[in-house]
Formats: C-alpha cells, sequence, structure tokens
C-alpha cells in the first residue's frame, strides 16, 4: 500500500494587527443601563470574538432624541481605531446612526453596516404579495425619513416605538435610572407588537430598530406569530460572509454523492 506524502503547511504567520480572531468591531454609545444576554454590547450574546469601542459623547438621548449632532467625526475615529486594532468590518449599537451609513463605509474603506433598519428591503422580498414589514423602534416620534432613506427603507412602512411605555424606553433613553426591570421591558415590547400589528393587519414581518431589543425577540415572534428580525440576526448574517464556515477540503465525488 503506498501510503500518501503529506506536505506540512508553511510555518510563516503573517502580522500587521494587535488584534487577531476578532474581525467584526461594534461602536457603542456611551451609556450605564444593564445589557442583559442578547443586547448587542453583552459579550456574550456573540458566538464569535468581536471588539467593543465606546464612543464618548454618544449618549443614548444625543443620538436617538437629537439626531446625532456632531458626532460622524468620532465615529469614523473610533470605527478606524478598530480596523487599526484588526476588524475587518464595523457595525454599531443604534439603529438610529442609519444616517451615518454611507459616510462611514465611504471613509472607512471596510464593510460597515451601522443599523439594524438595513434588513427591511431584504425582508420585505421575502414576503408573499400583500403583506408589508412592520417596524417597531425604541422612538418612533424621532425616527426621522432621513433615517429610513439611509437605510433604503419606505418611509410609510408601518412603525410603532416604545415611548409610553413603562421600562424600556425611560432606562435606555432617558436613563432614569441604572437598573431595569427585565419583564416590565419585555411587556413594553411585546405591547408595541400588538398594537403594531393591530394597526396593521398587512403586516407578515417585524424588524426590530433598537439594538437592545434581541432579548425579547423570541417571546414577540411566540405572541404574534410573525417572523422577526433584529440586530442579532443581521449581524450573524454579517458575520458569516467575514468567516465563511469552513467545510474542510472539496470532497471526491464519491463522499459527494453520499457513496
Amino acid at each position: 500500500m503506498t501510503r500518501e506524502i503529506v506536505t506540512p503547511r508553511p510555518a510563516i504567520a503573517a502580522g500587521g494587527r494587535s488584534i487577531y480572531g476578532a474581525p467584526l468591531g461594534i461602536l457603542m454609545l456611551e451609556a450605564r443601563f444593564p445589557r442583559i444576554p442578547g443586547d448587542m454590547g453583552n459579550g456574550l450574546t456573540w458566538p464569535f470574538p468581536v471588539l467593543f469601542r465606546v464612543v464618548r459623547g454618544a449618549s443614548p438621548e444625543r443620538v436617538v432624541l437629537n439626531g446625532a449632532p456632531g458626532l460622524l467625526d468620532a465615529f469614523v475615529e473610533a470605527a478606524a481605531d478598530l480596523v487599526d486594532l484588526g476588524a475587518e468590518a464595523i457595525t454599531t449599537n443604534c439603529g438610529f446612526l442609519s444616517l451615518f451609513q454611507a459616510e462611514m463605509a465611504a471613509r472607512l474603506k471596510v464593510p460597515v453596516a451601522t443599523s439594524s433598519l438595513m434588513q427591511v428591503p431584504l425582508v420585505q422580498a421575502t414576503l408573499p404579495p400583500g403583506r408589508r414589514v412592520g417596524l417597531i423602534t425604541v422612538s418612533a416620534a424621532t425616527l426621522t425619513p432621513a433615517h429610513l432613506d439611509a437605510a433604503g427603507v419606505p418611509r410609510d412602512i408601518p412603525v410603532v416605538g416604545t415611548e409610553n411605555g413603562r421600562e424600556f424606553f425611560r432606562v435606555l433613553i432617558k436613563g432614569e435610572k441604572t437598573e431595569m426591570d427585565v419583564a416590565l421591558a419585555a411587556q413594553d415590547i411585546l405591547d408595541a407588537g400588538r398594537d403594531l400589528v393591530s394597526r396593521h393587519p398587512e403586516v407578515g414581518a417585524i424588524v426590530l430598530e433598537c439594538t437592545n431589543m434581541p432579548p425579547y425577540a423570541h417571546a414577540l415572534r411566540e405572541a404574534l406569530g410573525l417572523p422577526v428580525y433584529d440586530i442579532y440576526s443581521f449581524i450573524s448574517w454579517f458575520h458569516a460572509g467575514l468567516r465563511p464556515r469552513d467545510f474542510g477540503p472539496p470532497a471526491d465525488r464519491r463522499t459527494c454523492l453520499g457513496v
């Protein structure tokens, strides 16, 4: 029997970065509220390593309620630092940062996905005629046509916000306290979802704008019986392109045929 000769791989490793094995960089707003598992800012949420960087001065109130004035350069600089460290792509932890999508992608020269809103056109394409994507946002009052246009979202999309809830908006956006009643926060999301489908029965799938909403997506799906997409689903897809699954060396014909 002839033994196959295995040629060893070259033992030269390329350098040039400070950090390896974490190709995704996440830009964080400056906040102190709890980030429970499922929240974009909880490292345990992700099944792959990520790099975090807090953008100082970018409070939730400044970004969500006031339109992020004067913050573009700060986000670009923080993202550039992550790229220098080793990130191969950049995302952010606020859907309202869709406003910066075009500028950040142009200035950073790496793939950029600023907002969960960017999923809307893709999700809409999956739905049958007569059905539409509905959107749940942390603040419907300040989600402007400019935010929607920047993410390719139709301006007439059905939208509800959490401003009138008892916990979610008060803690995450207004910063009224540093602890959160998770059950009340979940109820705010469920109430918003029920309101959305009640007012818009044509909704066939839901996209969650806010990156703090993924912990409640499962319960929302169970309550409404509709597909729910969020920043977790979006960034999982985004990361899959950065690190496609390795299925091993190409199989021979017999293996492919199941012989």
